[in-house]
C-alpha cells in the first residue's frame, strides 16, 4: 500500500531529468549549476562512474576523477534539479557493478577497456 503511494507521488509531483543510460566503468561529464550569492554558473565534473545504487528517483551514482594527482569522488542524485546535462564520453566494459578496486590502481593498470 505505501509503495503505491510513494510511486504515485514521485510520478505526479517530482519533475524528471532527461538523462542518458550509463553504467559503471563509463566515463561521463556531469554539468551542474552552482549558485554563489546572486550569481549562477555551470560547472562540469568529468570522471569514471564507479557506483550506481538506489531505485526510481532516489538513484545515486558516484564519479571518480584524478585532479593534479589527487583523487576526487563525488556523489550525485540522478533527479537533482541543479544537474543540467550528462554527456557520455566513453563506454567502459567492466565485470562488476561497483568498481571500488580502481581506487588502489595507478597508471596503466587503472585503465578500463572500451
Amino acid at each position: 500500500m505505501s509503495q503505491n503511494i510513494i510511486k504515485y507521488v514521485e510520478e505526479k509531483f517530482i519533475p524528471k531529468n532527461d538523462i542518458p543510460l550509463f553504467n559503471s566503468g563509463d566515463t561521463i561529464t556531469v554539468f551542474f549549476e552552482i549558485k554563489e550569492g546572486d550569481k549562477k554558473r555551470i560547472q562540469s565534473f568529468k570522471g569514471i562512474v564507479i557506483k550506481k545504487q538506489g531505485k526510481r528517483l532516489t538513484k545515486t551514482f558516484t564519479i571518480r576523477k584524478i585532479s593534479m594527482g589527487i583523487s576526487v569522488e563525488r556523489i550525485f542524485i540522478i533527479n537533482q534539479p541543479n544537474i543540467k546535462k550528462i554527456e557520455i564520453n566513453k563506454y567502459g566494459k567492466v565485470r562488476r557493478s561497483k568498481i571500488y578496486y580502481i581506487r588502489y590502481l595507478k597508471g596503466k593498470k587503472a585503465r578500463i577497456k572500451s
